[in-house]
């Protein structure tokens, strides 16, 4: 597995020691000594009071006159805390990672590009732990505009990936990406089994909020009642939105998972198969009713007895 303890290049040191240092200028030094960061949060938020009262109709305020647009502030504040964030925090789910087994044929291969719409998918070998590689569209599109005959082993054509650690922060994990040109990361857990993914466009949205191209599809509910105390549910729905939602026991877990499909891989301590029937603490009863070997798709929500009998009696 690569080294994961890459640094950004000397360039990236020096022009973020420019600019702190002129921004130091710009606060006065005795703000700075304090706290550059704390200092700069504080401005902007006395600005934006200054000037919330100058808002037009809209709620716009800034921009036109040469000043921060409230967007613009946003993304300042977002830049401000991204060094909090550690690659665990920005990773896409282990549950909702789209990969391909090495063992599919080389139709099957072009069929998941079709139906996924990613660029780049990561390959593994019999489970998810064991992620041997990443394979880019634009490798397989060359064989196919030019109608040659693919590899008879398409793995030839599979590119390294990163591999960080939950803790790796992700500014770090940016820079890796951009000394090493390679723009997705496998984040794997304390015994190196995958935990997550981040692409270089999980990383930007942390600074300019979510990116939606043309082959994004429309949001869709995660959670939807279904009667009788179930609720259908996508394993990616979030454990605070089915707190708020449903029931704030089931966000009540220990490890560090966020998603239901994670919580139902905690209960099963593996990837449960589609029937699967699990047991959480609070009396609910989750179902796997969609998924597949390496992570799990549909959940149903089953209430307990007692939450049934008190609708009963009411």
């Amino acid at each position: 597995m690569p080294d994961s303890s890459s640094s950004a290049p000397a360039g990236d040191a020096e022009s973020s020691s420019g600019i702190w240092t002129a921004l130091k200028r710009v606060v006065g030094a005795g703000e700075a000594n304090r706290s550059l960061r704390k200092t700069l949060e504080e401005k902007i938020d006395e600005h934006e009071g200054e000037n919330s009262d100058n808002s037009d109709d809209t709620g716009n305020s800034g921009g036109d006159n040469g000043d921060l647009s409230p967007v613009e502030r946003q993304m300042l504040r977002n830049l401000l805390h991204f060094s909090e964030h550690d690659a665990d925090d920005v990773a896409v789910p282990r549950g909702e990672i789209i990969a391909v087994d090495a063992s599919l044929s080389w139709d099957e291969l072009v069929a998941a590009f079709t139906e996924h719409g990613h660029s780049r998918m990561p390959v593994y070998r019999h489970t998810l732990d064991e992620v041997i590689g990443m394979v880019h569209i634009k490798d397989v599109f060359g064989y196919l505009a030019k109608g040659k005959a693919p590899p008879r082993d398409w793995t030839v054509l599979m590119r390294q990936p990163l591999y960080v650690p939950q803790t790796r922060g992700a500014l770090d994990v940016l820079a890796d990406m951009r000394l090493r040109r390679v723009h997705l990361a496998v984040v794997v857990d304390e015994f190196s089994g995958t935990d997550g993914l981040i692409t270089i466009e999980d990383l930007v949205e942390e600074i300019v909020g979510e990116i939606e191209d043309e082959h994004d599809e429309t949001p869709e509910e995660l959670i939807v009642p279904i009667g009788e105390g179930m609720w259908d549910c996508d394993a990616r729905a979030e454990l605070d939105d089915v707190a708020s939602i449903v029931d704030p026991r089931l966000a009540e877990v220990e490890e560090a998972v966020d998603t239901l499909g994670g919580l139902a891989f905690v209960l099963a301590e593996a990837v449960p198969a589609v029937g699967a029937m699990l047991e959480h603490q609070s009396g609910w009863r989750i179902e796997v009713t969609a998924g597949d070997e390496t992570h799990v798709k549909r959940l149903r929500l089953h209430a307990p007895e007692t939450s049934l009998v008190e609708n009963d009696l009411q």
